[in-house]
């Protein structure tokens, strides 16, 4: 299991980041995608911009935006007029096989 995959098993949303060229790798690597450096692991905000999102029968689904620039895809909890560009706070992540990520709508 990767330091991403364990990280988001006990919760913790974390990235790599280049200590070289202080890129962000997404995709998360133990190696920047840019200059090949060499990485450090941080936390991500949990404050996220809501990109799209649909609807499957009660529930609904979206791709979220961290810091300007990592996207995943994830389900909606508490959802009230949903908006592109609304602020979602996420509430939990995991990882069972794959990443599953939890929003909220903040008001």
């Amino acid at each position: 299991m990767s330091k991403f995959e364990q990280e988001l098993k006990n919760g913790n949303f974390v990235c790599s980041e280049c200590v070289k060229c202080n890129k962000l790798v997404w995709p998360p690597s133990d190696f920047c995608n840019k200059c090949f450096g060499n990485v450090t692991w941080r936390p991500i905000s949990r404050i996220a911009k809501l990109v799209e999102f649909s609807r499957r029968n009660d529930e609904y689904f979206c791709i979220a935006e961290f810091e300007n620039q990592i996207r995943v895809m994830g389900r909606v909890e508490n959802v009230s007029n949903l908006q592109v560009g609304q602020t979602l706070a996420l509430v939990r992540c995991d990882y069972d096989g794959k990443e599953k990520f939890v929003f909220r709508t903040m008001i």
